[in-house]
């Protein structure tokens, strides 16, 4: 993860990227790096937690808060994942991924034969990031350092390419790729599909931890949430049940509330789920849309979790 160094705190935002690295590094290096995937034995991967880093003349600690170590498939040795988020702008972050990756090999390089590192670019921003240092030998066309790592920006990503997806990492990223204002709602159409494709393949802590994250980068508008959901609904029927109980926006699965549970309990205990409080005028707005598009007051206070009374009461019937 991002060094953490003299004090530096981790954002909500890079907390939910390292649980989503540390739950699901099998799958997000499947989805962005198909090759290295086919190259990894998994069974035989383990997480490095929190290394340190310490520079030469020891003035200076990093903290790497996501390692992975791994086998090859064809080959009797182990290697070293690094994994680096990055969400601001540094121009010196090629060079701080080279003394990362140095500190790494001078500490392994006798254990594990090789090093790849990871960058993940997660800015809103679209910019052009590098991916390699070198440092060019004065006088002369040659380098005497090339140094390159792989990385994923994801705004550069297009969610289209990812949105049949099975992966939980897309679901969970899907907002946070490049997309357009108008492409807003099919965007979140498509989130909502892949959940379903998902809910008999992650137990309940898993699937909470995808819709937790993929919620901080998405703002939906419960208006707007409850006519997918009705649409999505009018797509799948034989789902209504899971949908009803699981998607609507304002059950998020609030994570600023559940990631300390989180981490102390483990992810196997899940991240509890929050809901978020309506204004009265929201809630009356939002129940008169479901009814006005033909859903009885049972189904419209299944789906809200309220009271059937105060559905009808939201509604204006007495």
């Amino acid at each position: 993860m991002a060094e953490q160094s003299q004090g530096v705190s981790a954002t909500p935002h890079d907390e939910a990227f390292k649980k989503l690295l540390q739950t699901f590094f099998e799958e997000f290096i499947a989805l962005f790096f198909p090759e290295v995937h086919r190259k990894i034995d998994y069974s035989k991967a383990k997480l490095l937690m929190q290394e340190q880093l310490v520079d030469i003349v020891g003035q200076e600690t990093r903290t790497l808060d996501l390692l992975l170590e791994a086998q090859l498939l064809e080959e009797a040795f182990f290697v070293l994942i690094h994994f680096e988020p990055q969400s601001y702008r540094d121009d010196r972050f090629a060079e701080r991924m080279f003394i990362y990756f140095s500190r790494l090999y001078e500490r392994y390089r006798k254990t594990h034969k090789r090093i790849i590192p990871i960058a993940v670019f997660t800015a809103d921003a679209t910019r052009l990031e590098s991916d390699r240092l070198s440092m060019p030998l004065p006088g002369s066309d040659e380098d005497v350092l090339q140094f390159k790592f792989l990385k994923v920006e994801l705004k550069k990503k297009n969610w289209r390419d990812f949105a049949q997806s099975e992966n939980p990492v897309a679901a969970a990223l899907l907002a946070k790729m490049g997309y357009n204002r108008r492409e807003k709602r099919e965007l979140r159409f498509a989130y909502l599909r892949m959940l379903l494709k998902l809910k008999d393949k992650l137990d309940p802590a898993r699937m909470a931890l995808v819709m937790s994250i993929a919620d901080l980068y998405y703002d939906p508008q419960p208006e707007e949430d409850a006519e997918i959901l009705q649409d999505l609904i009018q797509s799948v029927p034989e789902e209504e049940d899971f949908i009803m109980e699981l998607m609507p926006a304002w059950k998020r699965w609030g994570f600023e509330e559940g990631i300390e549970q989180g981490i102390e309990q483990g992810i196997e205990q899940g991240i509890e789920r929050g809901k978020e409080r309506w204004k009265q005028e929201e809630r009356r707005e939002v129940v008169r849309k479901l009814m006005s598009k033909g859903m009885t007051p049972e189904s419209v206070a299944n789906m809200l979790d309220l009271p059937l009374a105060e559905v009808l009461r939201l509604n204006g019937v007495d």
